[in-house]
């Protein structure tokens, strides 16, 4: 068994895919129309083959209050990993990305968190 697809919520696909490939760097995999929105997935470039992300309408009524909930207590919804959070933070806010957390040092890990600009808060992290 192994991890294929993980979803983010996102309230607008096409922000949101401008965001994960124009900013943060990942690649468009698959767009399949599905009525309104679309099977849209990304990949990262380091690894097209690996997991994809999909970028999951947040139609749900349930999702509103979830989201709301976890970006007002400050948790991300998921994280990704990067080789040098220092680097990569100075190269995203450089873009004009909104940091909730700067770079922090939490044992062996370096985390910090941004805004993804469709609802989410996403932390990067490296050992």
């Amino acid at each position: 068994m192994r991890i294929n697809l993980a979803s983010v919520l996102v309230d607008d696909q096409e922000r949101a895919l401008r965001f994960y490939t124009d900013v943060l760097g990942f690649v468009k995999k698959t767009e399949v129309p599905l009525g309104e929105h679309r099977w849209l997935t990304v990949v990262s470039p380091e690894d097209p083959d690996g997991v994809e992300l999909v970028l999951e309408p947040s139609d749900h009524p349930a999702v509103g209050p979830f989201k709301n909930a976890l970006v007002a207590d400050g948790i991300p919804f998921t994280s990704f990993a990067v080789d040098d959070v220092h680097k990569e933070y100075e190269r995203l806010k450089g873009l004009g990305v909104t940091f909730t957390q700067e770079p922090t040092a939490m044992g062996p890990v370096t985390t910090a968190v941004l805004d993804d600009t469709c609802g989410n808060l996403i932390q990067i992290a490296a050992m």
